[in-house]
């Protein structure tokens, strides 16, 4: 056992890259010098020979070198200026050796080509090609005869010329799946007959090419025609006019058939001895689709930017930019991805390259590209499939459309956590576990866990704020604008008791989801919240002592609103202050008066509320006539006015009860005061007041009736023998003297 342990303890020290080394025995210091070249039975020999003191100091004499070594290195790696240069440099290096290799191209093509033709020398390549020409032929057949077996119902799922969206995607759809049953029969097919006829040696070789260049480009272009409907313009579900419909569709086949080439190309030289380093035609090729999306983009970028502009008509500022941007965003991507691409084979790690060649880098270009799409598509659905609009008005309008950006900004961060997990899923990386990409397995696992637990809580924070705004607005629908007939003097009817407390409930409940899921999410990076809560509870406490009246605000608000004492919306006396409820907080209250001011009122001062608003409001009017007039003739006009108005559709809804008369009232010096009365709905009196003025005045004039006017009777003995002027002189002097007395000096 001490035999073995020497022995593994010398071959430490080969592995280290042994050199001469001084070691110290206990008794005396000698000069150990270990060769370059040893066998296995020399280094059994030289442990033989030495003591363990000095294996031990040759031991740690080398750990404290690689020690020193990778301190090094790890202080270089902490400059950043150091990494880009030494990036860079990794960069130049690989792009010297493309110019380089590029002599030995076609070469090294030639060599595949020949290594492929010695497998299988010359009559078994023509064998291959035949057999998988064969192969296709019989798939493709086959193909054909499904889609000549369901062609009736392909066009039973035809609707005419003009096609609404949903009779559109019912035909997409159907023809989609047509299409992919078609290639599931031909794959079928092909992998069936390609394993009876060929030989796994020519699997090898043909199932690349089937599958690169043949069932991609077709997949893909059946999702093409899915989304553009290029030959189909009344179905197509996007916002693009048909020219770049077609130009989009054929160079997206173009662009697929590019990069299965690509793939094709690297994969069949591998499998030929031909290394990536002894040809960069990879590179070449993987510039070329870099170029190819680059100009698509460029030149398509009117197509583009109105296929993500969309045809919803309540979009954003944010939605027209995106749109605008679109095309430049994907060439960006495009070189980003490049860039990406050429440094990890730089790197020349050869799990990357390994991964790079199952197409990663395209997967993630495909994701990101399709992100600002998949936005599009987001608010196509939420335009169509929203539930229709609740209530009337722009209070019910504006609710709408705060619900279809809720649904929108939902739907677009479950969109993006998708898009990364298909990233990461392409690069085989476990989200979880992320030290492959240079972060501890921990703090990449801590920000992963820190990431999803903020996107949950913002779809929960979303989903509170969709449900309220839509409960808001079918409760405030109905009290939402003033009735400018309604004279301007407040006394409206509030809206429900649900309405008045739903926007402190939002209010509660964002505050609760940001506090609760931002903690959950520090502990997630390892951050310890306990303090933070005893913090938070020890400022609660000075904040309870400190500020006793904002204490008392806050619980007197929450008593008010128990006892349902005033709603958004009604009209209210608050100890000499009037003006209807506008709006409520936490602490304090906001009354609109009728000509415009707002007055704050904290809950804690509020001794006495007077509500104007609430179930009902009789309202009392006055009518001083003359006092030789019948009060039962007045009574009986009074009574067809109000059973007249109550079969008005105009005011019918606005009476709880008709107007009717209560008699004489009281006398004056003018004459009789008349009263009348009728209960209606807040709101409603004033505009019922207005309508029973009109029509009473309407009346009195039909009967002879005319309002008490105040009057100056002068009696003056022998008037009889006065002229005209004289009467008018003394009428004059009396009406002189009277206005005199009533407003004394």
């Amino acid at each position: 056992m001490f035999h073995s342990l020497r022995l593994l303890l010398a071959m430490i020290s080969v592995l280290f890259l042994a050199v001469p080394l001084h070691a110290q025995d206990t008794s005396t210091t000698s000069s150990v010098t270990i060769p370059q070249d040893l066998t296995p039975e020399q280094v059994d020999d030289l442990v033989a020979r030495m003591s363990d003191d000095q294996v031990r100091a040759i031991l740690l004499e080398r750990l404290d070198a690689v020690a020193e070594k990778h301190a090094a290195e790890k202080e270089g790696h902490e400059d950043p200026l150091t990494e880009l240069n030494e990036i860079w440099a990794e960069m130049v290096t690989s792009w010297t050796q493309v110019l380089t290799t590029v002599p030995n191209i076609v070469s090294a093509q030639i060599k595949a080509f020949s290594n492929f033709a010695d497998k299988f020398n010359e009559t078994g390549v023509l064998t291959l090609i035949g057999l998988v020409l064969s192969v296709l032929l019989v798939g493709y057949v086959a193909e054909k005869l499904f889609s000549i077996l369901t062609r009736r119902w392909s066009k039973a799922s035809e609707v005419g010329d003009e096609a609404d969206l949903r009779g559109a995607v019912q035909y997409l759809f159907r023809r989609f799946c047509r299409e992919i049953a078609g290639l599931i029969v031909f794959y079928v097919v092909i992998r069936a007959l390609g394993r009876a006829l060929l030989t796994p040696e020519q699997i090898t070789f043909a199932a690349p090419f089937v599958f690169f260049l043949i069932w991609v480009p077709r997949l893909g272009a059946a999702v093409s025609r899915f989304v553009l409907a290029p030959q189909k313009p009344q179905y197509r579900l996007v916002n693009i006019d048909d020219h770049w419909a077609k130009y989009l569709h054929r160079n997206l086949i173009g662009l697929l058939i590019l990069i299965g080439f690509t793939l094709f190309v690297v994969r069949f030289n591998g499998l030929n001895g031909i290394t990536p380093n002894e040809t960069r035609i990879g590179f070449w090729l993987n510039a070329a689709i870099h170029i190819y999306i680059g100009v698509i983009a460029w030149t398509a970028r009117e197509g583009l930017s109105q296929m993500m502009l969309g045809t919803d008509p309540d979009r954003t500022k944010f939605d027209e930019e995106v749109a605008h941007y679109y095309p430049y965003f994907a060439i960006g991507v495009s070189v980003v991805i490049w860039l990406l691409v050429e440094f990890l084979v730089a790197q020349r790690n050869p799990a990357i390259l390994r991964v790079l060649g199952t197409g990663a880098h395209f997967t993630t270009m495909f994701w990101l590209l399709i992100a600002p799409a998949l936005d599009t598509l987001i608010r196509g659905l939420v335009r169509h499939l929203q539930p229709p609009l609740s209530g009337e008005g722009p209070l019910a309008e504006r609710a709408y459309r705060s619900a279809k950006r809720s649904y929108i900004r939902i739907g677009r961060v479950i969109a993006g956590l998708f898009v990364v997990l298909m990233i990461s899923r392409a690069w085989q990386l476990d989200l979880r576990h992320v030290a492959s990409a240079g972060i501890g397995a921990e703090v990449g696992g801590a920000v992963i866990q820190f990431l999803l637990i903020i996107a949950v809580g913002y779809i929960l924070n979303e989903i509170v704020s969709l449900w309220i705004n839509r409960r808001l607005a079918k409760e405030q629908t109905a009290a939402e604008e003033l009735d400018e007939e309604a004279g301007g003097e407040g006394g409206g009817a509030g809206g429900s008791r649900l309405a008045t407390v739903l926007p402190l409930l939002r209010i509660t409940a964002q505050v609760t989801i940001c506090v609760i899921f931002g903690l959950l999410a520090l502990s997630a990076l390892g951050i310890n919240i306990t303090p933070l809560l005893a913090g938070a509870g020890v400022l609660g406490l000075a904040i309870g002592f400190g500020a006793q009246k904002l204490v008392a605000d806050i619980v007197g608000g929450i008593f008010f609103l128990i006892d349902d004492a005033f709603r958004v919306g009604e009209y209210v006396d608050v100890g000499g202050t009037m003006g209807t409820v506008e709006k409520i907080s936490i602490r304090s209250m906001q009354l609109r008066h009728h000509r415009g001011p707002v007055h704050t009122i904290p809950y804690g001062e509020i001794q006495k509320l007077t509500n104007f608003s609430r179930d009902w409001v009789i309202m009392k009017l006055k009518f001083t006539v003359p006092f030789d007039t019948d009060p039962n003739k007045v009574k009986k006009i009074f009574k067809k006015i109000g059973a007249e108005m109550m079969q008005d559709e105009t005011h019918k809804d606005g009476f709880l009860q008709p107007f009717k008369s209560q008699g004489v009232f009281d006398f004056d010096d003018v004459g009789m005061i008349i009263r009348g009365k009728f209960m209606a709905k807040p709101g409603k009196q004033f505009t019922l007041r207005k309508e029973i003025f009109n029509r009473v005045k309407a009346e009195f004039n039909a009967n002879g009736i005319d309002f008490a006017r105040r009057e100056v009777r002068v009696a003056i003995p022998g008037s009889e023998n006065m002229t005209e002027e004289q009467k008018a002189a003394a009428g004059a002097a009396a009406a002189d003297a009277v206005n005199k007395g009533q407003n004394p000096a």
